[in-house]
């Protein structure tokens, strides 16, 4: 794989350092690595590593230089052919995004930091994985940045067991001067002050002591440092304490040492001299915040302190300098520890096992938030993508009122919903979808729905690759788009079409459709039917009174002819409809001489689906329940008028479509006065045709 890394410098520091190892064990595995940062100290170790080192300035925080590294960025992805684009910090990660979202590159953060909830930090959470190094993290990304838990993977950092040597205590020696490190970069969240005032206790009490502050204060804020030397002579321990700046020699640091204090006082995210100590054979006094109670198990692998607490400080540090038998035991149990959580071989095996599903199993959104009708059409649709895709995390997003169609559909992982006519209706539901929909990361959509929503959904939820058809309802939204042809194909070949563009293999897929009703919608149909006197030596046919317009209804009254004349050869008709249809049923049945079965608004999709597999026929206008009899395998015969049957009826084995000619169809209009392409079809054919269908089986 190709991966590339971004941060804002490549100067000494846990994250720097960490990039640096990474990059190191991901080369020797004979992967390709891109560090992207505005230089540093560690830049020639980097290149002596064999990675390759671009320098931009992605760490200045200004909106004109940001928009420039964005363009040179993903030129760089394109131009280097990135696989994984891994951002681990805030700024370099808003570049960055923006950048991978117009490549095919994934986009992963790791949070490095306890982060203040402000919209810059909200970027660490917009990766298809949220890398966190401690609990603490996890818990700060999820609770306070809304980051799905299925999108957090933890994978702590891990220390070079070859360069951090083991070097055990011996509890017989006695020394002169004991050394005590503190390790960090010289900011307030560190606690440098509140270490220098406990060991200014500590020295009255075990005065062999040497304290040596490695790191420096950052480059703007050289108050920090200044502010904490001026405490040191206040309070008259100058002999005791000395700076050593910022150091990239860390082993040799750790091999001088005799205790590592981590005097933190704000959460920390994870707490890598920990790890470099305890892997050198140093025990460890660390406050009880953030990274390092994961790390540490107090009175075992080291000692754990209250923060801010001078006096429990003051008592550990005392107590591990007297009592080096129990120093040499936590420090061997700390080595233990790390050689099986926390080496860099492991880190590296489990970033790896990132990359790899990052970029070999995709997460793909399907867009169909149409009719009823529309979703089950899309089914072949999704078989194929899941045929093309069979690691891939596959999500469709329906409208509420479809939701029951695809429950047990088996090429999908998850249904999500947009209730377009109520709870998601207007901008403010909209924002609501594409929220939830930005957060789940998503790699790719192929919308077969292809209009003004479904294409603001896609762009606004910060899906990268975006597949459908280009057209004048904000088609401009879609990156990856073919143009709308009018080749009177049937509707699955259609939706082939952006598949193809998508990368999807439909060469022989099957156009059928499907749709699963479950056990419990069998035996309610059984129920429904047993209630009415039906037995399986009845021959049972199905009539469809309903549909979306008025225009594509069969009149009434043929249908009620239609009932009667079934009915005197002992044929039982069994009526269905949506609940808005209750009325018109019962108009039915009181035009028909014959006891109908009244099924309408009795039936959700699934139940429905197993009534029409009972029918012999099934007869339908141009309707969801034409699609379901298609699905199940029941004979249908399809009465169309207004539209035209080769755009919304995929042809089939069973199944007869019976249309008119009139001069003016198809007309797609949903209210007419005279109706006639309905009315020309006669009851006596739509009778025929039935009676030759039942007779032929």
């Amino acid at each position: 794989m190709n991966i590339l890394q971004i941060l804002p410098r490549l100067d000494v520091g846990g994250v720097e350092t960490g990039t640096v190892d990474i990059s190191k064990e991901l080369i020797k595995k004979g992967h390709r690595v891109i560090v992207v940062s505005n230089g540093g100290r560690l830049v020639k170790e980097l290149i002596d590593s064999g990675a390759r080192h671009i320098k931009l300035p992605v760490g200045q925080k200004s909106v004109f230089t940001a928009i420039k590294m964005i363009k040179r960025l993903r030129y760089i992805i394109k131009e280097e052919r990135v696989d994984i684009v891994h951002a681990r910090s805030r700024v370099p990660a808003i570049i960055a995004f923006f950048a991978a979202r117009q490549t095919e590159a994934c986009f992963i953060t790791t949070a490095h930091g306890y982060y203040s909830t402000h919209l810059l930090s909200r970027v660490m959470g917009w990766g298809k994985y949220v890398v966190v190094a401690s609990s603490v993290i996890g818990r700060h990304m999820i609770e306070d940045f809304g980051v799905p838990r299925e999108r957090i993977r933890f994978i702590p950092r891990g220390v070079d067991l070859e360069r951090f040597k083991f070097e055990p205590i011996d509890p017989a020696s006695s020394k002169a001067e004991y050394k005590i490190g503190v390790v960090g970069r010289i900011t307030p969240i560190k606690g440098h002050a509140f270490f220098i005032q406990a060991i200014a206790r500590v020295v009255r009490i075990f005065p062999r002591v040497k304290v040596l502050v490695v790191g420096d204060a950052p480059e703007t804020k050289p108050e920090y440092r200044d502010n904490l030397k001026a405490l040191v002579r206040k309070l008259d321990i100058e002999r005791f304490v000395e700076f050593l700046g910022s150091r990239h020699d860390m082993p040799e640091v750790m091999s001088g040492l005799d205790l590592l204090v981590l005097p933190s006082i704000g959460q920390e995210a994870f707490g890598r001299v920990i790890i470099e100590a305890g892997a050198s054979g140093v025990p460890v006094v660390a406050t009880r915040v953030g990274g390092a109670v994961d790390i540490i198990e107090d009175g075992k692998t080291g000692m754990l302190v209250k923060p801010g607490d001078i006096m429990e400080m003051v008592d550990s540090v005392i107590k591990l300098l007297k009592d080096r038998s129990l120093a040499r035991d936590m420090a061997e149990e700390a080595r233990k520890r790390i050689e099986k959580e926390y080496s860099l071989t492991r880190m590296t095996e489990d970033t790896l096992r990132l990359y790899e599903e990052a970029h070999g199993k995709k997460k793909i959104l399907i867009i169909k938030i149409g009719a009823l009708g529309d979703v089950i059409l899309s089914v072949p649709s999704i078989k194929a993508i899941r045929n093309s895709f069979p690691a891939a995390f596959i999500s469709v997003l329906v409208g509420i009122e479809s939701r029951r169609v695809l429950k047990k559909c088996p090429y999908i992982d998850e249904v999500m919903l947009y209730d377009r006519k109520d709870k998601d209706r207007n901008l403010r539901g909209l924002l609501k979808i594409t929220s939830i929909l930005r957060r789940k990361a998503f790699d790719m959509s192929i919308d077969l729905q292809n209009n003004r929503t479904s294409y603001l959904m896609a762009w606004m939820s910060g899906i990268p690759m975006r597949f459908g058809y280009s057209n004048r309802k904000m088609g401009f939204l879609v990156n990856n788009k073919l143009k709308y042809l009018r080749i009177d194909s049937g509707p699955v070949e259609e939706q082939f079409r952006i598949l193809k563009k998508a990368g999807v293999n439909t060469i022989g897929a099957s156009k059928r459709l499907e749709i699963w009703p479950g056990r419990e919608d069998i035996s309610y149909i059984d129920k429904l039917l047993k209630d009415e006197w039906v037995s399986e030596a009845h021959t049972l046919v199905g009539i469809n009174i309903g549909g979306s317009w008025k225009t594509k209804r069969w009149p009434l009254k043929y249908f009620a002819r239609f009932s009667d004349m079934l009915a005197a050869k002992d044929i039982r008709v069994v009526v269905t409809g949506s609940g808005e249809e209750i009325d018109i049923a019962r108009e039915l049945a009181q035009l028909t001489r014959s006891k109908i079965i009244n099924a309408a608004g009795k039936t959700n999709v699934t139940q429905l689906a197993a009534l029409i597999k009972r029918c012999r026929v099934y007869v339908t206008g141009d309707s969801a329940p034409m699609h379901i009899a298609s699905a199940m395998g029941t004979d249908f015969i399809a009465l169309f008028g207004p539209t035209d049957s080769r755009r919304h009826l995929e042809p089939v084995d069973k199944g007869t479509v019976i249309k008119k000619k009139v001069n003016c169809g198809p007309c797609y209009k949903s209210s007419c006065k005279k109706n006639i392409c309905m009315e020309k079809i006669s009851v006596e054919e739509v009778y025929k045709l039935v009676m030759e269908k039942i007779m032929n089986e």
